[in-house]
């Protein structure tokens, strides 16, 4: 199907109060709130390089500039600026529950408090429960860093208080270090109470999602589209409601999906989106990271519905995104 043959998307669909569990807060970052963080700390830049740095021809070319972003993210305020920006955009866009990934592996790194982040990040947040959107968090590792900076991470949550933290992930370079390796993190977690996911089968094969729901525990994959290379995959996930957050803008800009279907390049039309669907795995919708792949989360219900997904179909998905939220308090029916 062609981008001409795209039709609207249906108004029950697009007027929906909708809800987005795959969201980081580093990548949401618009290019005009880039030139407000670098001018803050001294840096002149223009939102035309930004937007020009916002382009990647792979998953690693995006990474480092995901790198360069968060360098200028230095202090409790600058966290403040980014979560405030990030609310407005969810609330013009009918989000009325997110769950928001934050990279505190990437504040150890460099040598911030997280505890001092954080609580900037929920200062920021809480005026915007009363305009009608509750934000939930995402403590999240870099996978490459390692099984003890990924403890370490937790224990952050801990230390936090585990005030509206849900869930512990782990993303970066799911080919850097085996499951096995990072099992004693998970079972930490678990003991504490949080919610587990982790990023597997984005650039990896279906292995590494089996290993994930097989050795980690997790609740939830990021990404997960390697599973349509996986029948028996896909039927383990179905079976077990083990959801996928997919982000379908984002697998094109980074070549992930041209990489799982083994092609030179992809376009939205060749996402597998509505085969996992229909093979009846749990699909959430989300955007990753929206500010970097130029996306938002009405687009990605419009990519879908041009991917050939039914007004019925879209509003199950709809509703699955609070169906496996992991702050069961906030649900809604769309039916």
């Amino acid at each position: 199907m062609s981008a001409d043959s795209h039709t609207a998307l249906p108004e029950s669909v697009a007027s929906l109060p909708k809800a987005e569990l795959h969201l980081h807060l580093e990548g949401s970052i618009q290019p005009s709130t880039v030139c407000a963080l670098t001018a803050r700390h001294g840096v002149n830049v223009t939102e035309q390089e930004v937007r020009r740095r916002y382009a990647y021809g792979n998953f690693l070319e995006f990474l480092e500039t995901f790198k360069w972003v968060t360098s200028f993210l230095r202090d409790p305020q600058d966290y403040a600026l980014i979560t405030r920006d990030l609310a407005e955009h969810l609330i013009a866009q009918r989000v009325i529950y997110a769950e928001i990934t934050i990279s505190i592996g990437v504040m150890q790194l460099r040598k911030q408090s997280a505890e001092a982040n954080f609580g900037a990040i929920l200062a920021a947040a809480e005026p915007f429960e009363s305009r009608g959107l509750r934000m939930r968090w995402i403590f999240d590792a870099v996978r490459q860093f390692g099984p003890e900076a990924a403890m370490r991470v937790v224990q952050a949550a801990k230390q936090c208080g585990m005030k509206s933290i849900v869930a512990f992930g782990i993303g970066g370079d799911e080919l850097s270090i085996p499951a096995e390796q990072l099992r004693p993190v998970y079972d930490q977690a678990a003991t504490l109470g949080l919610h587990r996911l982790i990023h597997a089968g984005e650039i990896g094969g279906p292995e590494k999602i089996r290993e994930a729901v097989e050795l980690l525990g997790v609740e939830r994959i990021g990404h997960g589209i390697a599973a349509v290379n996986d029948p028996a995959l896909m039927d383990v996930l179905a079976d077990r409601r083990i959801a996928l957050e997919v982000c379908p803008q984002s697998n094109v800009r980074t070549g992930a999906l041209a990489l799982q279907l083994r092609r030179p390049a992809a376009t939205i039309e060749d996402h597998p989106l509505p085969a996992l669907f229909r093979h009846g795995i749990p699909i959430v919708l989300s955007t990753d990271d929206p500010a970097m792949f130029h996306t938002t989360l009405a687009e990605e219900y419009e990519h879908a519905h041009r991917l050939g997904m039914t007004e019925s179909e879209l509003l199950r998905m709809a509703q699955m995104s609070f169906d496996f939220a992991f702050d069961r308090q906030h649900t809604r029916t769309t039916s």
